[in-house]
């Protein structure tokens, strides 16, 4: 039996996709890559906004051409199953999230009248498809914030930490396996053991994965601006196998829009938590999400917002046009925002942002990056790699080098930088790590 295996959305998402691969790889399941080889495509589906559900429906009709057996996954297939049942009955087994923890069982109904058995998900039979150097773990599920944009915890459901020893595991199984860097993901990781009752949290998560040898940085994604405590703020300041990267998703910060999307910071205390990580860490990288268009936003919060961005002069940031989402309290609020106004207001925040991201790469013209080799072309002789200020989500681009000495992918490399683009960052290896 041949496996065809697409995984869309994100890196939480991909970390289940590869549980799963490994669950079918140790059942001596092959996986292919083309399509038109696989007796089943599996399609672990996003469907967070508008965008991600466009994109999921495009692949499974585009899978449904090749005549194979399909089966539907993932945060799709959770929130809308009778429609995807009722709308493509071309599918042969829709699985939804909530089917996960006896998966084993579910497959083998699927494979059957074949003997195949298949063993429950477990990070020791994960396939890891981005290879071993820089994983993904994901430390929690679920959500308890309830922004009124946002359709997280109706796909997800309530906030749920995994137990500290078994992210710790996890962490040693990779280290073990080849693994330099370690990021961690959830959809609120700086509430990491709040719902456990042995005294975790995301401080002696992190104090406990930095004793680990062999590991060369270990990253947060995903940082509710709220939850970042002075302790948090401390031990990334003190701790140098903690990247001083900051991914803090603000959304906005015009209060009146804050407050209508259930946000519990206001503008003051972001800019304070900003300002804090600046002076404790004056090389910190950090990275941000905004939505613009968001119900009754006024053009004076617009420009507020705007010039907050300029002041600001954040790393990274991506900007989000307002996607209203069913059952979620903004899709029925009044002063909905029409779309040409929202593309507008998107359009003039990645114009001012390109401008600050490539003022700010000028800035590291001389300066030296620890860098982790993930790939070499070897048409053009070029390494691409990250340091502690590029996540390994494909978001933030390279650093691009060149190099007298021949180096393998995982090596880790100071690397100088000598030019600068919008998104990469362009140098020479100094030496060896």
């Amino acid at each position: 039996m041949k496996i065809g295996f697409i995984s869309l959305g994100c890196a939480k998402n991909l970390v289940d996709s590869e549980f799963v691969l490994g669950m079918l790889q140790a059942s001596e399941v092959d996986i292919v890559h083309d399509p038109e080889e696989a007796d089943i495509i599996f399609i672990n589906t996003c469907g967070f906004i508008e965008a991600a559900r466009e994109e999921t429906i495009a692949t499974i009709h585009e899978m449904h051409q090749y005549g194979k057996k399909l089966v539907v996954m993932g945060c799709y297939a959770e929130r809308y199953r009778a429609q995807i049942m009722a709308q493509m009955p071309f599918i042969d087994h829709v699985i939804p999230l909530s089917d996960y923890p006896r998966l084993h069982q579910v497959l083998a109904k699927i494979f059957a009248p074949s003997h195949t058995t298949f063993f429950p998900l477990s990070y020791q039979r994960r396939l890891l498809t981005a290879g071993p150097y820089a994983p993904y773990v994901k430390i929690s599920d679920g959500c308890d914030n309830r922004c009124t944009y946002c359709a997280i915890p109706l796909i997800r459901g309530p906030f749920r930490s995994r137990p500290e020893q078994e992210i710790i595991d996890e962490c040693r199984w990779l280290i073990s396996r080849g693994a330099k860097e370690i990021n961690l993901v959830s959809q609120d990781t700086t509430r990491y053991g709040r719902d456990l009752s042995g005294g975790e949290s995301i401080v002696r998560l992190l104090e406990r994965i930095c004793q680990m040898e062999g590991l060369f940085l270990v990253r947060l994604l995903y940082l509710y601006p709220e939850e970042i405590s002075e302790d948090l703020l401390r031990l990334i300041e003190l701790q140098p196998k903690i990247a001083r990267y900051f991914d803090m998703p603000v959304q906005h910060i015009a209060d009146s829009v804050l407050k209508r999307m259930h946000r519990r910071g206001s503008s003051v205390e972001i800019s304070t938590l900003i300002d804090r990580i600046r002076s404790l860490m004056p090389d910190a990288v950090i990275r941000t999400t905004l939505i613009v268009g968001f119900p009754g936003e006024s053009e004076a919060d617009f420009r507020l917002l705007e010039d907050f961005v300029r002041e600001t002069r954040f790393d990274r940031l991506g900007v989000f046009a307002y996607s209203p989402e069913e059952d979620t309290l903004a899709k029925d609020y009044p002063d909905q925002i029409d779309e040409e106004t929202k593309s507008l207001r998107k359009e003039r925040i990645m114009l001012l942002q390109k401008r600050i991201s490539q003022e700010n790469h000028r800035r590291q013209k001389n300066k030296v990056h620890s860098t982790l080799i993930e790939h070499y072309d070897p048409e053009s002789k070029y390494y691409y790699g990250r340091s502690y200020a590029f996540a390994p989500d494909d978001v933030d681009g390279y650093i691009v080098f060149q190099s007298h000495k021949q180096h393998a992918i995982g090596d880790i490399v100071n690397v100088r930088i000598t030019d600068t683009n919008a998104y990469d960052l362009l140098g020479n290896v100094q030496d060896e790590v």
